[in-house]
């Protein structure tokens, strides 16, 4: 297991990405962008054509497909069966399904052991999800929970998927990802909340990098 592990939980558009990529790069650790490894397993479940409401199915091609994730300026980078998936992975089509994977246990289990096969070829991680405190890295040294408004968080994503290329309805976005609060809050594995010993940081109001001095403050102070 690496030599310090902190978690960056929150819902989608709060910032955790954003603030996980910067902050590991001024602490010289490696970032696992959980969303990446989700978004993985469910494009290789919609590559064949698989009943996404099949869970054995979708166990079978979980275990039979070849993950591989890497950092690579900045990123995660990630393949499947050798076949680089990175920019694939980001289709909004694609966002809907993850829930397939994401509120089944045994999907989970498998999703998980991969995250922590990661962090163990690292010394420094900086984990977001929104379990990674709760679940996969419940020792962690440090953890923080990051909020902000429905709103303010469709405006990022949206942004986000601009950027990249794609069209976007903001009113629809802001539906989408209050549809996905309720799924992840509610379901009955890992659901999204803070962990008790977390640092709750609303990031309404705040740059990304008054985000991570905040984080940046607290993990100094208690070094």
């Amino acid at each position: 297991m690496a030599e310090l592990v902190i978690t960056i939980d929150g819902p989608a558009g709060s910032g955790k990405s954003s603030t996980a990529k910067l902050l590991a790069a001024r602490l010289g650790a490696a970032f696992i962008d959980t969303g990446a490894i989700y978004r993985a397993a469910t494009l290789a479940a919609m590559q064949n054509r698989c009943d996404l409401n099949d869970v054995a199915q979708l166990e079978k091609i979980i275990d039979s497909t070849d993950f591989k994730f890497e950092i690579k300026d900045g990123r995660m980078s990630v393949k499947i069966n050798n076949s680089d998936i990175t920019e694939k992975i980001r289709d909004p089509q694609l966002t809907a399904n993850i829930h397939f994977i994401a509120s089944v246990p045994s999907l989970r289990s498998r999703l998980v052991k991969m995250q922590r096969a990661f962090a163990a070829e690292h010394e420094k991680i900086v984990a977001e999800g929104r379990d990674q405190g709760t679940v996969v890295f419940p020792d962690a040294d440090f953890k923080f929970f990051l909020t902000a408004d429905a709103a303010q968080r469709a405006k990022r994503r949206a942004k986000e998927l601009t950027e990249n290329g794609y069209k976007v309805d903001l009113n629809n976005l802001q539906r989408e990802i209050e549809n996905r609060d309720r799924q992840d809050s509610t379901r009955k594995v890992s659901p999204l909340t803070p962990a008790a010993d977390a640092v709750t940081i609303d990031t309404t109001s705040l740059t990304l990098e008054q985000v991570v001095d905040k984080i940046l403050e607290r993990v100094k102070k208690n070094d």
